[in-house]
């Protein structure tokens, strides 16, 4: 009798215990859960949004984006790619968004209303309109090994490489890649594209 009673409690003792490891189990997993999702959110991925009319007919003022940081960290920003950057410092610094015309190494030049690379005109993949004022652009601009050349889509409405302002883009005050417009939702990418 003793015997049968000692047995039935280590039994009831070992389902505890395994009911207690389960529980362990699963808040440790849960655990990591939200701390890999925390580490991804934020290393991984930001929000911004769009202050003015540079970017349209892509994106308009009020626009929130998503942008994406660890592809410009293991490969290099591409032409036509939308990016978010610093810009200003310090207290005044605030974020931009842009897209990329000019890569580095190249030269850039403005010239009866068309983008010029390296002297040849840009033949580009979205729409665009005449640019009225060149701006600093309207001699050539070499861009240094680790500077990019932007232009807003709505060419005479946006403040951006042509003005002294914002000048050339330095790799380091890249923030990230604009993926998703998340109001009115769309692939960023897609935004603007001339119809093929």
């Amino acid at each position: 009798m003793e015997f049968e009673s000692e047995f039935k409690e280590r039994t009831k003792r070992q389902k505890i215990r395994r009911i207690e490891l389960k529980v362990i189990s699963w808040i440790l997993v849960i655990a990591i859960a939200i701390a890999a999702g925390y580490f991804f959110v934020y290393f991984f991925l930001e929000k911004a949004s769009v202050y003015d009319s540079s970017m349209n007919p892509a994106l308009s003022s009020g626009d929130k984006l998503l942008i994406e940081k660890l592809s410009y960290k293991i490969s290099d920003p591409e032409r036509y790619d939308v990016i978010v950057f610093k810009q200003g410092k310090g207290e005044h610094e605030f974020t931009n968004v842009k897209r990329i015309i000019g890569l580095p190494g190249e030269t850039v030049k403005i010239v009866d209303g068309k983008v010029y690379i390296n002297g040849s005109v840009l033949d580009e993949e979205i729409n665009t309109e005449y640019i009225a004022v060149p701006g600093t652009a309207a001699v050539n601009i070499l861009l240094e090994e680790n500077e990019y050349f932007v232009l807003g889509d709505n060419r005479n409405e946006s403040v951006d490489s042509r003005s002294a302002d914002v000048g050339n883009i330095v790799r380091d005050d890249i923030i990230g890649k604009a993926l998703f417009r998340l109001n009115n939702f769309s692939i960023v990418s897609s935004l603007n594209k001339k119809s093929e």
